[in-house]
């Protein structure tokens, strides 16, 4: 990942701090981008990105909650002050099930043993989160008359799966509006496609203590799976590509598949 393909492009990726949004960060730093990592946490984000700038990648760290309108606002001010133009948003940041449920692996609750609270705060992060920050920074977007955003999802085996309400709903929700929103922004040369990793990854979604069992059933992917394909969705040899469902571990047959077209 060391050519520079993405030299003067800007971006921007929430839930940062690890996981996949760090891997996507740090793989569109290494190919010449100028990236802003977003997290709740400050501290742990400025750890993480003085890692990163340790090792020369242009890379900045913005507080920011999805779920608050004021803090998105402020993000979009920092980029509008600092980049004046954005080329790609990354909605990364959610929650997972351990949230609702720390034993969902093992102990699956149906979804009427879920607290109401526990329902809104995941949806709040992982589905209105997503719509919060797409609409703050899409003006600037509109306004460009171009750019890129990329939804992350899941499979759609999550979210059907027994004892998954509400992170079930809270993917499936994200995937129809990156289609809607995809079909809005079109006419403003705006792609938006949805990319997941196709299994379940190496994150702190999965509890520790249940990592060994779900690893006994199938290989955890690294959450370095993501990094060619943002890279990718992030160049300009992705444009005109929108409205699609990418998935990492298909990256390659669906990468080939399209260029056939």
């Amino acid at each position: 990942m060391s050519e520079q393909i993405l030299t003067g492009k800007k971006a921007l990726v929430t839930g940062a701090s690890s996981g996949l949004g760090l891997a996507m960060a740090k793989a569109l730093a290494q190919a010449g981008a100028t990236v802003a990592l977003t997290a709740r946490s400050s501290e742990k984000l400025a750890d993480v990105v003085a890692q990163l700038q340790a090792q020369q990648l242009e890379v900045f760290a913005l507080e920011m909650d999805v779920r608050d309108e004021q803090s998105i606002a402020a993000a979009v001010q920092w980029v509008t002050a600092h980049w004046g133009t954005l080329d790609l948003l990354v909605n990364n940041a959610g929650i997972g099930m351990r949230t609702v449920n720390p034993d969902f692996l093992t102990k699956p609750q149906p979804f009427y043993a879920v607290t109401a609270d526990g329902f809104r705060d995941l949806i709040d992060t992982n589905l209105t989160g997503y719509f919060l920050v797409a609409k703050a920074f899409a003006p600037m977007l509109v306004e460009q008359g171009k750019g890129k955003i990329v939804n992350i999802s899941m499979n759609h085996e999550t979210m059907r799966r027994r004892g998954f309400v509400p992170y079930g709903p809270s993917r499936a929700g994200a995937e129809s509006l990156s289609l809607i929103m995809a079909e809005d922004l079109r006419e403003h040369h705006i792609d938006v496609n949805m990319l997941l990793p196709g299994g379940a990854t190496e994150t702190g979604m999965i509890p520790e203590e249940a990592k060994a069992a779900v690893a006994s059933h199938f290989k955890l992917l690294s959450p370095e799976v993501m990094a060619e394909p943002i890279v990718f969705l992030a160049s300009d040899e992705s444009n005109g590509i929108t409205g699609e469902r990418i998935v990492a571990t298909e990256f390659a047959s669906w990468k080939a598949q399209v260029r056939s077209v």
